[in-house]
């Protein structure tokens, strides 16, 4: 039994002692084409990003105030606008030409269509001549129903190239009376500035 081991050891170490057949090789690239090293295409590199720390004031995208509703007036709207800017550190700009940002803010009615599931419940127990049990359920039935909400839309621009930056919306259940619509789309401006500055 020893013996067929050590022939088996020898075979594997002769094996290993043996050249390697592979050799390492390649052959040289070739050369570049000539207008490759020259030209620049500067839209194969993404963009540098942008620095939001730099923006400190603002104004109303070609100053006029957002359009106003039967909840809010422009100058109201353009009050929760300013206020919500002010609690992330934007300041409305004395001067249109000193601003940073340019702002742009809309409110529109849109419908949105809702889905819940009504379940009608479980029952168990016995039948009528109380041999036989069992337990049932009902299947879900899925209610979908519309509903009204008022959206803001900001839109954020660079005021020295007019670029877009930044946009963000919220939205707000478009029923109740006027005072509570005040309320809701202020609430409505939050969630839209909830993501800015982006990460």
């Amino acid at each position: 039994m020893k013996l067929p081991a050590l022939l088996a050891l020898a075979l594997l170490l002769s094996a290993c002692q043996s050249p390697n057949p592979y050799k390492a090789e390649s052959r040289p690239l070739p050369p570049a084409p000539p207008g490759a090293a020259t030209t620049f295409d500067s839209s194969a590199y993404p963009a540098a990003p942008r620095d939001f720390g730099r923006y400190r004031s603002w104004t109303w995208l070609d100053g006029q105030l957002p359009a106003g509703n039967n909840w809010a007036t422009p100058e109201q709207m353009a009050e929760m606008v300013n206020s919500g800017l002010d609690q992330h550190g934007l300041r409305q700009a004395r001067t249109p030409g000193q601003a940073d940002l340019k702002v742009s803010a809309s409110l529109r009615y849109e419908r949105r269509l809702r889905q819940y599931d009504d379940y009608g419940g479980a029952y168990y127990g016995s039948g009528p001549w109380r041999d036989q049990y069992g337990a049932w359920a009902t299947v879900p039935v899925v209610r979908t129903y519309e509903e009204q909400v008022a959206v803001v839309y900001l839109e954020f621009y660079d005021a020295r190239d007019n670029q877009p930056i930044w946009s963000g919306s919220g939205e707000t259940y478009a029923n109740g009376n006027r005072s509570d619509g005040v309320a809701a789309l202020r609430e409505a401006v939050k969630e839209a500035l909830h993501d800015y500055p982006p990460n």
